[in-house]
């Protein structure tokens, strides 16, 4: 039997050590959600502590974005040059310096620039598990590598949600926040005494000389960008994941406690059912996907038309407040946004060699943060505007999913044709190599 019947030439082989380094990564990750998400149970507790209104609320997570989404092109170059330890490591040195930081401020421009500099290592994370997972594991196993890494992540967004908000009215502000910086110090030192780039006889070509520079920078950007896969998988991106993200990560609570009349308690416990949503959705989506390469596309506009759907009923729902069982409705169809977001990657991936594959995880990592940081800035500017009625608000969603919606339905065509294109040829190479 070939090579290519059990899988891609040259595939390393996964298991229990390829699990365990890759655990690691994940670990720094998890700590970045959970340090990223902290501020959507504090954003009431933040309004108080600094004396702000929604729209400089709204600040912090915009800028913190704005640093994610303005990053991940560099991170991605920087994975594809230094390896994933050394962007995993200064990533951990600095969203943990950020956190602890926001422990500390007490005025408004120290705790924005500590979400910057939080928002600066969190950006150099998931592209990093991204391109570990790749090294160390099989090719076909890589959807479900994927879902199963964002599980995890969405596992430091429970944490938030439920342990660091009940710390938070029983510590306080700053012990909370400075207690949880332990984590990263925990995970850094991980990284560094454990983590290994690819398992032995693995090791990536060196790179010619002239693949340094910014003339070869632009290349690598511009080589990325020309696949209809990239642009496709960062529009899928774009259109699925920033409804959940504006709920979860600063909208979700206000809504629910200020709209929708309810206790706290209520409130964290909806927010947590968006997060264990999104983990059984994942699994499900990265199964599905790795059996069924078809479903791609019907999933991602899926998600999205369901999601709309829904949205739409909680915010025309007639009278004060839509019904307990609608909103535990949107909470459940939020948590699907986030598998739905990994499938952009599922699209980058084939349409990229390895060398090129962190530059264009990082294109596609900033459709969603783009989203999510208009929409949140939306958000405040509407409700200061409109003397906080959410339901003008929150309808700047349907916006940019339609924005979303028509480049997924004018790119996906040609994307499909270049990734069988690829296939067919590496079918052809394949028959030609002698045994």
């Amino acid at each position: 039997m070939s090579s290519s019947a059990s899988g891609l030439p040259g595939d390393p082989p996964g298991g229990r050590r390829a699990a365990a380094i890759w655990g690691i990564g994940v670990a720094v990750y998890f700590v970045a959600i959970t340090y990223r998400t902290s501020l959507g149970v504090a954003g009431l507790d933040a309004v108080d502590r600094f004396s702000i209104n929604a729209s400089a609320l709204s600040t912090f997570s915009i800028l913190q974005l704005l640093v994610y989404a303005g990053m991940q092109i560099p991170v991605g170059l920087l994975v594809d040059r230094l390896g994933t330890k050394k962007v995993l490591a200064l990533g951990a040195v600095l969203f943990t310096a950020g956190q602890l930081g926001f422990a500390l401020s007490h005025s408004y421009g120290a705790a924005l620039a500590s979400r910057a500099l939080l928002g600066c290592g969190d950006a150099m994370t998931f592209i990093s598990v991204l391109r570990l997972g790749s090294r160390w594991f099989p090719a076909r196993r890589g959807p479900l590598i994927a879902q199963v890494a964002a599980l995890f992540g969405m596992a430091g967004n429970l944490i938030s949600t439920i342990v660091l908000a009940r710390l938070l009215h029983g510590l306080g502000w700053t012990p909370t926040f400075a207690g949880s910086a332990v984590g990263g110090a925990v995970v850094l030192a991980l990284v560094l005494l454990f983590l290994k780039d690819h398992p032995e006889g693995y090791e990536p070509q060196p790179r010619p000389s002239h693949h340094r520079g910014p003339s070869f920078v632009r290349r690598q950007i511009g080589a990325a960008w020309r696949e209809p896969g990239t642009r496709l998988g960062m529009w899928v991106h774009f259109t699925t994941q920033f409804p959940a993200m504006v709920f979860l990560l600063l909208w979700g609570m206000p809504f629910l406690v200020e709209a929708q009349g309810l206790p706290r308690a209520t409130a964290g416990e909806l927010l947590t059912l968006v997060v264990l949503a999104n983990m059984a959705v994942g699994l499900v989506y990265g199964q599905v996907i790795a059996r069924h390469h078809r479903a791609r596309t019907p999933l991602a506009l899926g998600t999205v038309g369901a999601t709309a759907l829904v949205w739409g009923a909680a915010l025309v729902w007639p009278g004060e407040h839509a019904p307990m069982w609608l909103l535990v409705l949107l909470c459940a169809v939020l948590g699907a946004c986030g598998p739905a977001s990994m499938i952009g990657f599922d699209f980058a991936r084939p349409a990229n060699p390895p060398e090129r594959l962190g530059t264009a995880s990082g294109i596609v990592n900033m459709g969603g943060f783009t989203a999510s940081m208009t929409t949140l800035l939306a958000v405040g500017v509407l409700l200061d505007a409109t003397g906080e009625n959410y339901r003008i608000a929150f309808a700047s969603v349907f916006v940019l999913q339609a924005l979303g919606i028509t480049q997924i339905l004018r790119l996906k065509g040609r994307a499909h044709r270049r990734e069988r294109e690829r296939v067919v040829a590496s079918r052809v190479e394949t028959v030609h190599v002698p045994a």
